[in-house]
Parts: C-alpha cells; sequence; structure tokens
C-alpha cells in the first residue's frame, strides 16, 4: 500500500465524507418529509422496508433507555470527541495509504450525518430495515452504512498491511 501526501489525503478525506453527510442527509430528509415517524412501506415483501424510526440510542439502540442529560450529551460528546481524534490523526498523523483515508471519511461522513440528527431531532432518523420474515435486523441509515463499512476497512487495511509490527520480534531490553 503506498502512502499520500498530506494535501492529497485531505482532499480525498473531504470529498468522501461530504458526499457520505450529503447522501445521508437528502435520504433523511426524504424520510421526514414523506413518511410520518413509526410507519413505512414494503419494498420487498418479507426482506426489505423503508420505515421511519428514531433511534434514541447508540447502535442497534444501545443506551436508549437511559435519561436524555445523560444520553444526549454523552453521544453529542462522543461524536465531537472522535471526530477530533480522526481529523488530528489524518492531518498530523504519519503518510498513510488511500485504503486508511477513506477509512477515516467513512468514519468521520457517519458521525458527521447522525451527529446532525441528534442536534436537529435529539434523536437518529433511521429508515432501512432489512429482515426475514419477522427476525429484523436494527434500522439503520447510510451514516451507519459508512460507519460498518469504514469498520470493515479498518480490519482489512491491517490485515494488508506490510509495516505490522509483530509482537514476538520487538525486543523487550532482555540479554
Amino acid at each position: 500500500m503506498t502512502s499520500m501526501h498530506r494535501g492529497r489525503r485531505i482532499l480525498i478525506f473531504g470529498i468522501i465524507s461530504v458526499l457520505i453527510v450529503v447522501a445521508d442527509q437528502v435520504t433523511k430528509y426524504l424520510i421526514v418529509a414523506w413518511l410520518p415517524v413509526n410507519s413505512g412501506l414494503t419494498v420487498i415483501p418479507g426482506f426489505l422496508d423503508i420505515i421511519h424510526v428514531r433511534n434514541t440510542g447508540a447502535a442497534f439502540g444501545i443506551g436508549a433507555d437511559s435519561a436524555w442529560t445523560f444520553r444526549g450529551g454523552f453521544f453529542i460528546l462522543m461524536s465531537f470527541a472522535v471526530l477530533a481524534v480522526i481529523v488530528w490523526m489524518l492531518i498530523s498523523g504519519p503518510a498513510v495509504d488511500t485504503l486508511l483515508v477513506t477509512t477515516y471519511a467513512l468514519f468521520c461522513g457517519g458521525a458527521v450525518g447522525n451527529l446532525v440528527d441528534r442536534l436537529r431531532f435529539g434523536a437518529v432518523v433511521d429508515f432501512i430495515d432489512v429482515h426475514w420474515g419477522d427476525l429484523h435486523w436494527p434500522a439503520f441509515n447510510v451514516a451507519d452504512s459508512a460507519l460498518c463499512v469504514g469498520v470493515a476497512l479498518f480490519f482489512v487495511h491491517f490485515l494488508l498491511a506490510k509495516d505490522t509490527v509483530r509482537v514476538d520480534t520487538v525486543s523487550h531490553g532482555e540479554k
């Protein structure tokens, strides 16, 4: 994997991040405008529905039952902290390859897309409902999809990385 110069990685990061946020917010706008909350329509019977639900928790609704004061503030602060770390790693870190820049951009775009919802609605708008009969995967959105693909690419990056440090080859000062 080849490294990229700072200017190019920032450009690629910015383009991908903005595209994710725009796609996420446009699709959520359409859902909010066309479907009342807790309603939906069937796209593929027994497999895919478009629904309008609000997730007050994190991934898969984790923390949705906690008090808004804690939940709202925690998720918003966490989003800003994650975004700050991603931008810091992108700008000040060592040269990184295209795959890792793409991963950072997917994390950033997904985090910003869901952060916008938390700031606007106090919850994240989810609308993709994949299921097999009555067995439903938690509803999700474009930002969630970007975050999941980002996690997968993050693992692929480290599986393919040639410059990894192996624990068994590191000297621990023993003679």
